[in-house]
């Protein structure tokens, strides 16, 4: 290949370039400033001195490295330019890019290297032609690739069509599916075949209906790749048609029953287990039941399968095991209909959840579980711990909501009685798991049986191992969480018969998710019904905390949580819990007082919640002799530099002041020069943004979290927004509790809440500013310093944010806002007509735009509808909301406004999917 540039820009690109690779922060950033400042200068040359260092290098990393910088450059808008470097090229500059990289492409002799190059490739095919400018001579290539007889040639032809779809749309469906078919039924390459499939894949996804309807043949050579691939590559086969399922789950339906012939096999074992035990028979035949069956190796005297599994099979499991969960939960009406398909998903999580490492057991009660305590939150809500076997209980979770109760619960508890007698632990407590991984999907249902359920778990909390134990305790917590109220209200008496004696567990981790599990408890029970229950619960609590024996002192992650757990009974026992108080308020404060340094940090922080909501439940006469020493070490704290374990400090801070001013009303005004300089502050906090390229790595920081929008990648630092949010709901603590005592900070405050209205990163600042908004207004109407300009400033931003809002459950916040505010000033009469003939426009746009959206649902077909039909119901209810909270502001105007006729109009137009049979019940 001829070379395209000078010589001395070649050597001059390869000393940069072997420095940019190195590991030297000063030498990288001095090379990193070298290719700024060469493509500020020239960058046509330079971007093809690299493309030629790409085709040429001596070595493969710089090859290879040469690719994924060219295809950043390219594609990255230089500072202080809107465009990125490509669409600055000549036409001649491109065409000789192009020609670079495609001898690139076929002549690469690594195959790792040529791999980066079909992405550079494919990248730059994507970009051109959504500038109008089509590749055509590496579509001709890359058919003519297709055909060549080396294999590496094959698979780089394939790969480039599944990194580049467009290259093949607007051809002959047919020539291209006969493409596409012979690279999956290669018979010298799995790579071929694999990347074949990649490309179908991408072209499944990027044709229109009638281009899908075409090529409904195409899945048959699809998924005839899988039964005969080697367990190596299973996985990766696996994974590249997950996401078209997900995204396309009706080309699947009528090869059902031949994946439901093969999928199992890699999640089951062979061997039947015989007769099944149920809720009404656990039983029905002790000797032949086991659980998991035996496999071939056990029947053969080699052991355990599930101890004995290579992690290539276990591999196999996930793949197979995510690939139909993800189906289920693209199309659940669709693969409910398939008799088993919901048995095996739902016996291989079972299975998956009992093959538990024997680990030391010594290592599990002594492990430091502080940061953070384990919690009852749904195993799904964390998709990115594929630990094993947790990622079966994330699946067993996903496919009860997506399939409902009457789908899964008869094969779970088909097994889970066994379980739950079985002589081997793991099992005893996979079965307790898969009951708290289960109970929100299928609530409804489990609500009919929950007695056999409670029968059920309530033994195991005698179970003679310790993490079976914790397992019993991880089951009601999430039961009492998914059923609450009903639960707690119904079964009090056999919980607390086992919750309350398990504070007693000799185990610290055991007795700690004991008291973790009455947090949950609290959370949905009735006062009344926790009563009679205080005493005992308080006395082993303060008892852990405080041992009162020489010599023991309790492991810190148990004081964390002990204190936790107190704050929520005193939370629920509200006035009854003064009787404790004096017990446990001293020890508190000492907390405060004395547990100094950074290993404290979280237990003084537990203390400070703690305290504050002890204080709200007692109220302010018993809470008042502790409040100045309680707010001096609080002031103490708020003026101590925090140090880096302190990262939570300002949010616990806050949180407790704002309980102080609920605990002692009207007496908490002294002290609002303290809080409110850090709360307006936090309060004022603007979104902090991170931009990144598409292709460029985002950075990974605690607190961030990363979007994709308009080909970047958006990183926002939610820890921030979180506390803005916090901040605005402490703001309608202060000024619901203090009203006219707030004044002093109302036009500060207010300057701030109206652009709230707007802040779209969290809908919890939108929410917290509606609320408190009319709150301001009544707290200057009764202190006489509000004036007619934040009146008009507030109704301006008002009719503002309805005219335009498209979300319809803060559309119902803006009105609902709207007419406090509306009373707060006096009523209609009191509004300038210019407002009023705005809020009535910005009305009228809203029920056009609301009944168009549901005209549009209504024209959706049935089984669409049926698929979607709980996410439709939310919308309709939101809706619904919106629309009542409308015709109250118009009804609040005038009694019989005209436009109430149309609200009502629009209600109609709703597809009213509640009166509809559930999924759980029937088909739609």
């Amino acid at each position: 290949m001829d070379p395209v540039v000078p010589p001395q820009v070649t050597a001059e690109l390869t000393q940069i370039l072997s420095n940019l690779v190195l590991g030297d922060n000063e030498i990288r950033s001095s090379a990193e400033k070298a290719v700024n400042d060469r493509l500020a200068q020239t960058p046509e040359l330079y971007l093809l001195a690299l493309a030629q260092f790409a085709a040429s290098a001596g070595t493969e990393v710089m090859r290879s490295f040469s690719l994924v910088l060219l295809r950043r450059l390219l594609f990255r808008s230089p500072t202080n330019q809107s465009l990125p470097l490509y669409d600055h090229l000549s036409a001649q500059t491109l065409a000789t890019l192009e020609r670079l990289l495609l001898h690139s492409l076929l002549r690469e002799p690594s195959i790792a290297v040529r791999r980066r190059a079909t992405d550079t490739v494919a990248e730059m095919a994507n970009h051109s032609m959504s500038r109008g400018r089509p590749w055509h001579a590496l579509q001709q290539q890359a058919f003519s690739m297709a055909e060549d007889p080396d294999p590496v040639s094959r698979e780089s032809a394939y790969r480039v069509f599944a990194g580049s779809p467009n290259l093949i749309m607007d051809l002959q469906t047919d020539s291209v599916l006969a493409m596409l078919q012979k690279g999956l039924q290669d018979p010298h390459s799995v790579e071929v075949r694999h990347a074949a499939l990649k490309a179908s894949v991408a072209f499944l996804s990027a044709s229109d209906i009638h281009q899908q309807a075409q090529s409904l043949g195409l899945l048959y050579p699809m998924l005839n790749t899988l039964p005969l691939l080697p367990h190596t590559h299973l996985p990766g086969f696996l994974s590249t048609l997950t996401p078209l399922a997900s995204s396309h789950p009706s080309l699947f339906e009528t090869h059902l029953p031949a994946l439901l012939k093969f999928l199992p096999s890699l999640i089951l074992p062979s061997v039947d287990s015989g007769p099944t035990p149920t809720v009404a028979r656990p039983n029905p035949d002790s000797q032949a039941f086991t659980f998991p069956p035996p496999s071939e190796a056990d029947l053969k005297g080699k052991g355990p399968a599930a101890s004995d599994e290579d992690e290539e099979t276990v591999e196999v499991r996930k793949a197979a095991l995510e690939f139909m969960v993800s189906l289920s939960e693209a199309r659940p009406h669709m693969v409910r209909r398939v008799d088993g398909w919901t048995a095996a998903v739902v016996r291989g999580c079972l299975e998956g959840m009992g093959d538990i490492p024997e680990e030391d057991m010594e290592i599990w009660l002594e492990a430091d579980v502080r940061a953070p305590l384990p919690s009852f939150c749904r195993p799904a809500d964390d998709p990115t711990d594929d630990t094993y076997p947790h990622v079966y209980e994330q699946a067993l979770d996903r496919v009860a909501i997506a399939l409902k109760g009457k789908a899964v619960l008869p094969p779970a508890f088909q097994y889970i009685p066994g379980m739950l007698v079985s002589h081997d632990w793991r099992l005893r407590h996979a079965g307790l798991m898969a009951i708290a991984a289960i109970a929100e999907g299928t609530s409804e249902l489990m609500q009919k049986e929950l007695g056999k359920v409670v029968e059920l778990v309530v033994p195991t909390f005698a179970d003679s191992h310790p993490r079976v134990r914790y397992a019993a305790c991880q089951c009601i917590g999430q039961l009492c969480t998914d059923l609450e109220e009903i639960i707690q209200a119904q079964y009090h008496q056999q919980l607390f018969s086992v919750l309350i004696p398990t504070l007693e567990a000799p185990e610290s981790r055991v007795h700690a998710h004991a008291a973790a599990a009455l947090i949950n408890f609290c959370e949905g029970v009735e006062r009344d019904t926790l009563i009679p229950y205080l005493d005992p619960i308080v006395e082993r609590l303060l008892k852990l905390l405080n041992p009162g024996v020489p010599g023991k002192t309790p492991k810190r992650y148990v004081q964390e949580q002990v204190i936790t757990t107190l704050a929520m009974v005193a939370d629920a026992s509200e006035a009854t819990f003064a009787k404790h108080y004096h017990a446990i308020m001293p020890l508190l404060l000492n907390v405060l007082e004395n547990a100094n340094g950074p290993d404290y940090g979280k237990l003084r922080l537990k203390a400070m919640e703690c305290a504050g909501l002890i204080a709200i439940a007692v109220g302010r006469d018993v809470f008042r002799p502790d409040a100045n020493s309680f707010i001096e070490l609080l002031i103490r704290v708020q003026n101590t530099p925090p140090d880096h374990s302190d990262s939570m400090l300002g949010h616990y801070l806050i949180a407790t002041w704002a309980k102080v001013c609920q605990a002692m009303g009207p007496e908490f005004e002294p002290y609002l020069p303290v809080v409110m300089s850090p709360l307006l502050q936090a309060a004022s906090a603007k979104a902090d943004l991170s931009i990144y390229d598409e292709d460029e790595p985002a950075e990974e920081r605690d607190g961030w979290e990363t979007i994709s929008m308009d080909g970047k990648q958006i990183g926002i630092k939610t820890s921030a927004i979180e506390e803005k949010c916090q901040a605005f709901e402490t703001l309608v603590i202060y000024c619901s509790t203090l009203n006219s005592r707030f004044a002093p900070y109302l036009s500060q405050t207010l300057e701030l809440a109206l652009p709230a209205l707007r802040f779209y990163f969290h809908d919890g600042v939108r929410e917290a500013s509606a609320l408190l908004i009319p709150m301001l207004l009544a707290c200057g109407k009764n202190s006489g310093t509000l004036t007619p300009h934040m009146v008009n400033a507030t109704f301006t931003q008002l009719v503002h944010c309805i005219g335009t809002e498209s979300d319809p459950t803060f559309l119902s916040s803006l009105y609902r806002c709207f007419s406090a505010c509306m009373r707060v000033a006096g009523g209609a009469h009191a509004l300038p007509q210019e407002v009023q003939d705005a809020v009535l426009e910005a009305t009228k746009r809203q029920l056009q735009s609301i009944a168009d959206r549901r005209k549009s649902r209504a024209g959706k077909p049935a089984a669409e509808l049926a698929d979607d039909r709980e996410d439709l119901m939310l919308v309709e209810e939101m809706e619904d909301f919106a629309l009542e909270d409308m015709a109250k502001m118009l009804a609040a105007m005038e009694q019989n406004h005209g436009l109430l006729v149309a609200v009502g109009s629009v209600q109609e137009l709703g597809l009213h999917l509640d009166q509809w049979e559930s999924g759980d019940e029937g088909e739609s």
